[in-house]
């Protein structure tokens, strides 16, 4: 229940930053395909970044400082794949492009930015140390029943954004 409840809080945060990143920017985009207030791309990525923190951290036997670096380096190669794989499913499976970086000077392609990749390391490291702390009481006292009701509510989301997008209404 840990990680499900790690995914809809952090794909919840996710849609709140992503919209208030556009609000700042003024910017006019979406924060995912969902009708809800869940971007599931953050919710991912959140378990990636916990998974392998943890497993470095409690195996590398190194310096803080260092298993730090290192889960730094790791942690961009892995969410730039995610990022990646997720922008070609999206396009794939739905016809549409979220986000094009090839107006960005170090962009391989339209869904990789070496500045954006960058970007998600150091987000990384501030939610291991900054964030996880301040949300971890949350995610552990969420209740079941709740657990429960936010899987149908996206199931239901899932499915109604599915018909959406094929013309079914």
């Amino acid at each position: 229940m840990y990680y499900i409840n790690c995914f809809f809080v952090y794909s919840c945060l996710g849609f709140l930053f992503e919209s208030l990143v556009a609000i700042l920017t003024h910017q006019d985009f979406n924060s995912g395909i969902l009708y809800g207030p869940i971007t599931p791309i953050y919710g991912i990525g959140v378990i990636f970044i916990f998974i392998i923190s943890h497993y470095f951290f409690m195996n590398l036997h190194l310096p803080r400082w260092r298993e730090t670096v290192i889960v730094f380096f790791i942690l961009i190669v892995v969410l730039t794949l995610l990022e990646w794989i997720g922008g070609i499913l999206i396009e794939k499976l739905f016809g549409i492009v979220f986000w094009d970086y090839s107006h960005l000077p170090f962009h391989v392609g339209n869904y990789i930015s070496l500045e954006i990749s960058f970007l998600w390391g150091i987000l990384s490291i501030l939610l291991i140390y900054v964030i996880k702390p301040i949300i971890e009481p949350i995610v552990g006292n969420i209740p079941p029943i709740l657990t429960f009701l936010f899987i149908i509510l996206f199931i239901i989301d899932v499915f109604c954004t599915i018909l959406h997008l094929k013309g079914v209404f």
